[in-house]
């Protein structure tokens, strides 16, 4: 049986789109997440998919709140993310700072828009206990909110939403670079841990092939226009801001610890007596902490 691997159709799932097309289904099926990390994580919770390719932020934080649903077994992107500050294209905000005290909208409760606006709101010296959320799904929904006035501004990686920007239908007012590489893997614990490592160690293949000069210059380049249709000059900028791992069975232990110590920061995650111990976030029969 085939593992079932919820992603979010985007730009960074390149080179996971390559290992499914070549698969065909005899070792992977790819279930796609539109609405993001919490969708995944969801449907981690709902055993509708067995792996999830998940932002860092959301995945550490979920375990951090309690969360028995799945377990840290990989890492996928190994630079920080560039979430866009977005708001309506006639609204009144003009920088971050301006949107203090205003309604926030999100994809969903504990996904990657919120902890970020978490790590925004603690740049600024705002309060967390102040901040104020608006739950609206989608991509579609949270342009939607920013455009009737229902919220202030979303936030979202920059590259995904620029076409939005290019045709005038938002504006984006800043941007919240993440303190730590962008993109995890985790698992179900009743996940095949045989399968878990085949996958992963497949997985760093495609990766490795995707992340090297001769592709970034040319193959890259034409397979992500034809999948997004993104333009040129674009692409080019992203694949200079982006890199992946050598081995994707590999997280560095500090990549937790130190997710966890902004995130402690910022009122997302509250320390147990004691503290975190990185063994309580992994799954130590498939991942190698360095």
């Amino acid at each position: 049986m085939s593992l079932r691997i919820g992603y979010v159709r985007e730009h960074f799932s390149s080179p996971l789109l390559q290992f499914a097309e070549a698969d065909e289904g005899r070792t992977i099926t790819l279930v796609e997440c539109p609405s993001g990390t919490g969708q995944l994580i969801s449907r981690l919770t709902k055993d509708e998919i067995d792996v999830a390719i998940a932002l860092t932020d959301p995945l550490i934080s979920g375990i951090a709140n309690g969360s028995q649903a799945y377990k840290l077994i990989g890492s996928y992107v190994t630079t920080p993310l560039n979430w866009a500050v977005i708001t309506g294209r006639d609204s009144k905000y003009e920088k971050i700072s301006d949107l203090k005290d205003t309604t926030i909208g999100i994809s969903r409760l504990g996904s990657g828009s919120q902890t970020m606006a978490y790590v925004m709101g603690f740049q600024q010296g705002w309060s967390p206990e102040g901040m104020k959320f608006q739950v609206n799904n989608d991509i579609r929904g949270l342009i939607n909110s920013i455009n009737d006035g229902s919220t202030s501004a979303f936030m979202w990686e920059w590259f995904t939403t620029k076409p939005w920007l290019d045709s005038g239908e938002v504006r984006f007012i800043g941007s919240v670079p993440t303190p730590w590489p962008s993109w995890l893997v985790a698992a179900q614990p009743s996940a095949n841990t045989e399968a878990l490592k085949q996958f992963l160690t497949t997985l760093s293949t495609y990766v490795s092939s995707f992340d090297s000069t001769e592709r970034r210059e040319t193959n890259n380049v034409e397979f992500i226009q034809s999948k997004f249709g993104y333009g040129e000059e674009d692409i080019k900028a992203w694949m200079k801001s982006v890199s992946y791992p050598q081995d994707c069975l590999v997280i560095p232990k500090d990549v937790i610890m130190n997710t966890l110590s902004i995130l402690e920061k910022a009122g997302v995650v509250k320390s147990p007596e004691g503290g975190f111990t990185v063994n309580d976030f992994v799954e130590p029969k498939v991942v190698k902490l360095t």
